[in-house]
């Protein structure tokens, strides 16, 4: 068990995969007390192992099942708040919509995690991280202008515009319910989050700092001074110094005058520059690089795989990586004063906590062994 924060929130989650388990695994990393609600048959892209199941109990019910569907109620009556990611009105069929949900729990907080959301033309079909990006203007500026846009990972979508905020209006609404007793729907839409992280390009556009156009501007790859560059052995170093004091840093390591490299923001000098950095990034390894911008303002670091990221002393330092049966678990974000950062790893298979959990909420034994006769429930 960690403590946390969320230490004694309980939080109900209906299995799914991606933004939802995501947002629950943050919560569950804060201490809040996780219960996912697990299917009796996996779907095809779900996985069983994996770190966003980690620190949550797993009860599996047949919410098909007229009883399924009551008992379910009945743990929603005793939580805090609910996490499903279903489409559209499939909660509400089942029974265990927002009105049947709050008769029995008014300060229940009803999480909802969608691509499109709840309404809209868009509302009932299906879609995926690149879709959602897609609508929002953003997978449009990403990528190569001579490419097909580039996907960047589910990260941007999933995550950052779904998890990250659905994960936030939870946390709004407890706090609203601590002090008024009513509960809230929360519609997070991917669309919608990752529209709302859109501001700030708005924001340049207006002020006439940023094109539409892919690789057209200073954090799209066009900028010499905002990119990568090939490194004598075929890996890479990231450039970012976008300030002028963080540019002549790494103008001091290459040993560059200001005068041999140019005016930084003279697009016209922007191919001649980018030639000349790749002709001097491509002369020795990245491990050497690395020695030379290590400790400087020079804004230039290694670009690693996920694997060698493990390896690093920086993410050594803060604990980011540690291995638990075989599998490397992220740490918990963000980091609170006074917290050990410890991380409950251990992964809940499906049904391994059915009675546990459902003694809990006050079923004996033998309701409890009725239930699993019935399918109604399944203990591992």
């Amino acid at each position: 068990m960690v403590n946390g924060p969320l230490s004694g929130v309980k939080i109900l989650e209906f299995a799914g995969i991606g933004p939802g388990p995501y947002c629950g695994q943050l919560l569950a990393d804060m201490g809040a007390d996780v219960t996912v609600v697990d299917r009796p048959k996996r779907g095809a892209v779900s996985v069983e192992g994996s770190p966003d199941r980690r620190g949550k109990k797993s009860i599996v019910i047949d919410l098909k099942s007229a009883e399924g569907a009551a008992l379910a109620l009945d743990l929603i009556a005793g939580s805090d708040a609910l996490i499903e990611g279903n489409r559209p009105g499939v909660m509400e069929r089942l029974g265990l919509g927002p009105d049947e949900s709050h008769a029995r729990n008014p300060a229940l907080i009803y999480g909802r995690m969608t691509g499109w959301g709840q309404s809209g033309p868009y509302a009932m079909m299906a879609g995926h991280d690149i879709n959602y990006l897609s609508l929002t203007g953003a997978l449009q500026a990403m990528g190569p202008a001579d490419q097909p846009p580039f996907p960047p990972l589910n990260l941007v979508g999933d995550f950052g515009g779904g998890s990250t905020f659905l994960a936030m209006g939870i946390l709004a609404g407890l706090l609203e319910a601590k002090t008024t007793g009513q509960g809230r729907v929360v519609d997070a839409a991917i669309t919608d989050g990752v529209n709302s992280m859109m501001g700030f390009f708005h924001g340049l556009d207006a002020a006439d700092r940023w094109s539409p156009e892919r690789e057209a501007n200073w954090l799209d790859g066009a900028a010499p001074y905002y990119r990568c560059y090939e490194t004598a052995d075929g890996k890479y170093m990231a450039v970012g110094c976008i300030e002028p004091q963080f540019l002549a840093a790494m103008l001091g390591v290459l040993g560059l005058s200001a005068e041999e490299y140019g005016p930084q923001h003279d697009e016209a000098q922007h191919s001649r520059q980018a030639k000349l950095l790749t002709s001097i990034f491509e002369s020795e390894k990245q491990e050497d690089w690395v020695a030379k911008f290590d400790g400087t303002d020079a804004c230039v670091t290694p670009v690693l795989s996920y694997k060698e990221a493990a390896a690093h002393p920086h993410m050594q330092a803060r604990g980011l990586l540690t291995q638990s049966d075989g599998m490397m678990h992220p740490a918990k974000a963000p980091v609170f004063s006074g917290d050990t950062g410890d991380v409950d790893t251990r992964l809940p298979s499906d049904g391994a906590d059915t009675r546990r959990v459902l003694t809990d909420a006050g079923l004996s034994s033998d309701q409890i062994s009725l239930l699993e006769e019935k399918g109604v429930v399944r203990q591992l």
